[in-house]
């Protein structure tokens, strides 16, 4: 059932990632022996993952299928049927599945994908029933708006907080990245809804004229990660950058990021963005990577098979194709490692699962699941 991937030591990482000049990233206190088994594999361009009550597990594919996967391992040769008409195409599709916190009780899950065609096309957040091999009771909660054409960067990750409400990530259309500045719209902004789709009253937003009431922070790029970490009470997320200034955030309500106002990066040809690291009344990063690792899932490490990584941040990347774990003490950045890179694959998504291991995505068209378990 599973292929091993050869052992290895976590890498502490002197200084590959560029960080603010007040921050300094050191070794590692410790290293972790561990090796990487294949649990599923045959998945197209897996994006996210749920772990369900009994074991089983729900995965995505980005052309638009939800899969389950048994306990062993096995997937399902059947999608799940009843999901909404998806826009699949390039970095368009589905996107993230979420368990409603209560799932136990209400068989909830939640969905993004893009919706409409390439000419006009954006984020979508729906709400279903998980019944059998079957959604039901589909429900769209949110549309992002406008609808814009192209098919690039759309966010889509999710995250619930404690007060029944979630927060959705989303992109700024690539092309639109001005409009990551204007309160009327959702491109380049997190949004924060409650569960059925409705305005939280306290939204940032709710009472500025012209404002989308929905929006919870703006200034983003792309984030396609984001925690909420219940011992801190804060949120993280993390953006892709153009050519360079991938960043690590403190999220917090009504705060401008400064996307393109101020950037780390350069634009693809090697222009000029902007010549601004920095401008008033515009939130800095905690942390920042020049050059892009392309940062694609966020998982904070709360098991115990893992001693010396328990509290710390884990973030996949794409064009790295590893994963940094970033060391966190007392609330604080306090160092980065490199790991996994010896898979030398583009690491969609990393996860804290409920066995205590660390599981992570593969994006390709032959994707897989790997679980990364500790050396005794």
């Amino acid at each position: 059932m599973f292929d091993k991937a050869r052992s290895c030591l976590a890498k502490p990482l002197y200084g590959a990632a560029i960080v603010l000049a007040s921050f300094w990233l050191g070794p590692a206190s410790a290293t972790t022996d561990y090796h990487i088994e294949t649990l599923t594999q045959g998945l197209e361009h897996p994006w996210s993952m749920a772990f369900l009550p009994d074991g089983r597990m729900l995965v995505t594919e980005r052309p638009g299928r939800l899969r389950i996967i048994a306990a062993d391992g096995k997937l399902q040769e059947q999608a799940v049927s009843g999901l909404p008409e998806i826009f699949a195409t390039s970095q368009a599709g589905l996107f993230e599945v979420a368990l409603d916190p209560e799932f136990s009780s209400n068989q909830r899950i939640f969905i993004s994908y893009s919706y409409g065609d390439r000419d006009a096309n954006n984020t979508r957040l729906a709400s279903a029933r998980l019944v059998d091999n079957q959604l039901q009771d589909v429900k769209t909660i949110f549309t992002a708006l406008p609808a814009k054409a192209g098919t690039a960067h759309y966010g889509g990750r999710i995250a619930f907080l404690p007060d029944n409400s979630l927060l959705l990530t989303l992109g700024d259309g690539f092309d639109y990245r001005e409009e990551a500045q204007n309160l009327s719209n959702h491109l380049g902004k997190i949004i924060r809804i409650n569960r059925d789709g409705s305005v939280p009253a306290d939204n940032p937003f709710v009472d500025v004229k012209d404002a989308a009431p929905e929006i919870y922070s703006y200034g983003h790029r792309n984030v396609q990660g984001i925690i909420y970490v219940p011992q801190l009470k804060r949120i993280y997320s993390h953006e892709h950058g153009p050519r360079g200034g991938d960043e690590l955030n403190l999220i917090k309500p009504g705060v401008n990021y400064g996307w393109p106002l101020i950037t780390y990066g350069v634009d693809y040809n090697g222009a000029q963005i902007s010549p601004y690291t920095e401008l008033a009344g515009l939130e800095q990063p905690l942390l920042h990577w020049t050059p892009s690792v392309a940062p694609s899932g966020l998982m904070v490490y709360n098991g115990t098979r893992f001693k010396y990584w328990q509290g710390d941040f884990f973030a996949s990347t794409l064009a790295e194709k590893s994963v940094r774990r970033i060391r966190m003490k007392n609330g604080m950045l306090a160092g980065q490692e490199v790991l996994f890179e010896e898979l030398d694959e583009r690491i969609r998504a990393v996860y804290s699962a409920p066995d205590g291991y660390i599981y992570l995505l593969t994006d390709s068209s032959e994707g897989r699941v790997l679980k990364v378990i500790p050396t005794e």
